[in-house]
């Protein structure tokens, strides 16, 4: 812990005092995920060399899909990759329309050095790459602007020929972007580049600059995908991981609206494995209801097809190379060799450790585990958002900043209802009273 940087171990200690996942530095509390790693690695080694990968990721609430799928990202980034994580949800983020997907994957685009929205500097950077790979074609071509400039738009041309194709204004708006950049239009610039990124109600001044008219439709969404993919490539990244989370939110709207988006998804897969998007790689999260349930994926049954795995055998010896995974969530044991690793992040990274350790020990943590479980139905599943805050925000802290602070004398768990969830409000409510649950109709 000590090689950690501070400003890493701070962000860290600093979402889980909110109540967070850290949008960083996941691996220093990875626990319960090696069975999956070799997998991971395999497949992301698969996609770099221009292959497409289709994972879902299923669990119950708090059995870390989030922190799964965020590790995995962290793991791409340290690899060179983009990754982009969208939230489906019928208003903001309709998975049916696959134009406002696309558009959330732009706009939380992100890089190792860049964080979203990091569309706009990777459209600069493959740029940048296409001039230096013209001038190390052709050395006279930096001294003449005219000549450069023809020869990128020729080696724009054929590295997008396969978009092309089927989507011709992807390559035109890119020209236009490069040319009113080059010729100091910031506006026509912001406005292409919005295009690109799936923006509606781009000025029609902006567009006819380049040769185009209209937004973005279902269709040219998935095109600009293909597009995206090959600029990311050439700029450096040899992968895009794009993750679309709480897709069992579907199981919430209408039943055409439903319908619809599952078939979308049914697309993306066969898009996915007809090598359509070399270097991506696609994860979607759900819960086990939405994964086997009558309002879920069963509901179009090639989809469900498309994604049956069988989970009857022990969980030991589930198949992480499988293109649905389970996670089995949380055990008491796991709980507790979580909360040691953040306190030891945490007394890492302070002139008090040694007292954090000993105050705060193993016995200690166990016990706090024990308690948030308990106050929450008993329900270890649900309890490691709500005791991760405890341990960072009630205890660590209290005893790094009073000396004579004893969290076994002097500190009593309490769970308001205010800083819970639904499901942990749920969980939290005694299990025989039946009628105090909230159900979803």
């Amino acid at each position: 812990m000590d090689s950690v940087s501070p400003r890493r171990r701070r962000e860290v200690i600093d979402a889980l005092r909110r109540g967070t996942v850290p949008a960083n530095g996941l691996d220093l509390l990875a626990v319960g995920l090696t069975p999956f790693e070799s997998a991971l690695g395999a497949e992301l080694e698969s996609v770099s060399g221009g292959a497409a990968v289709f994972k879902a990721v299923r669990g119950e609430y708090g059995s870390g899909k989030t922190f799964f799928t965020r590790h995995l990202a962290e793991r791409a980034l340290r690899q060179g990759w983009a990754t982009a994580e969208v939230q489906i949800s019928e208003t903001e983020t309709p998975l049916h329309r696959l134009e406002t997907v696309y558009r959330r994957i732009t706009e939380s685009l992100r890089t190792a050095t860049v964080p979203p929205s990091a569309f706009r500097s990777v459209l600069d950077g493959w740029l940048f790459t296409l001039e230096s790979d013209a001038i190390a074609n052709e050395p006279g071509l930096q001294h003449s602007d005219l000549s450069l400039g023809q020869a990128v738009d020729r080696l724009m041309d054929t590295r997008l020929a396969e978009v092309s194709s089927k989507t011709p204004a992807f390559a035109q708006a890119l020209r236009g972007y490069r040319s009113a950049s080059l010729s100091g239009d910031p506006a026509t610039a912001d406005g292409l580049a919005a295009w690109l990124g799936g923006q509606p109600h781009v000025a029609a001044s902006s567009k006819r600059t380049a040769g185009i008219r209209g937004d973005l439709d279902h269709f040219g969404a998935m095109a600009f995908l293909q597009g995206l993919l090959a600029v990311l490539k050439d700029a450096g990244h040899p992968g895009l991981l794009v993750v679309l989370d709480e897709v069992e939110t579907l199981q919430r709207v209408r039943g055409d609206v439903r319908d619809k988006a599952l078939n979308a998804l049914r697309q993306l897969i066969d898009e996915v494995d007809s090598d359509r998007y070399p270097g991506l790689y696609l994860v979607i999260t759900g819960t086990p209801a939405f994964f086997e349930g009558p309002s879920g994926l069963k509901r179009l049954p090639p989809l469900a097809q498309r994604l049956h795995t069988d989970f009857t055998t022990d969980s030991r010896f589930d198949n992480p190379r499988a293109v649905q995974v389970r996670l089995t969530g949380f055990t008491k044991e796991r709980l507790v060799e979580l909360g040691t690793k953040v306190r030891d992040l945490y007394a890492s990274g302070t002139e008090h450790g040694d007292r954090i350790r000993s105050t705060v020990d193993d016995a200690y943590v166990g016990d706090l585990a024990s308690a948030v479980a308990g106050s929450l139905g008993g329900s270890i599943g649900v309890a490691p958002r709500v005791f991760l805050k405890k341990l960072v925000g009630e205890v660590l802290d209290r005893v790094d900043q009073f000396a004579d602070f004893d969290p076994r004398i002097h500190y009593a768990l309490t769970l308001s209802q205010d800083e819970l969830t639904d499901v942990e409000l749920n969980a939290s409510r005694a299990a025989s009273d039946l009628d105090s649950i909230d159900l979803e109709l």
